[in-house]
């Protein structure tokens, strides 16, 4: 058996964020021929990293632990609490900043204020969650196998 420095569960999430941030990056790349390094590291899009790395956090260690063991329920506690906030109060202040900045750029336009524009990707869709979530179980369970989990 290989032996891995951190635990095979953590990277499996690591790899999983890794990978869905990867993939907005590239979704960007091909959609509109654009190279935006930032896609890397931004917040928000299709999938969810957030989702993805806790989906794979939480398969990591159903493979390894079993789905009985006391770990698994608190990953897949801390999972589905984690994908809640990505759709429900992250999204939220998204739309907030959207409606915030329309007002910063009409006193921008009267000249009342130099304010900047707040960051309004913030959130995540119910689908991009899902769909975080089912890459994620997809990277868990590959590189679980890969990694003889």
């Amino acid at each position: 058996m290989a032996s891995f420095p951190l635990s095979r569960p953590l990277l499996l999430a690591l790899a999983s964020s890794a990978a869905a941030q990867l993939t907005k990056f590239l979704v960007t790349l091909f959609r509109d021929g654009t190279v935006n390094f930032k896609r890397l590291v931004e917040l928000g899009g299709l999938p969810s990293a957030h989702s993805a790395s806790v989906a794979a956090l939480s398969t990591g260690v159903a493979l390894e632990q079993g789905m009985q063991s006391p770990l698994f329920g608190v990953t897949a506690f801390y999972s589905l609490m984690t994908m809640y906030d990505a759709a429900g109060i992250r999204r939220s202040a998204g739309r907030q900043a959207e409606v915030l900045n329309r007002i910063v750029d009409d006193l921008k336009i009267a000249r009342r204020v130099p304010e900047e524009r707040l960051l309004e990707l913030l959130g995540h869709t119910p689908f991009e969650v899902l769909a975080g979530a089912a890459f994620g179980i997809l990277v868990g369970l590959v590189g679980g196998r890969l990694m003889n989990l």
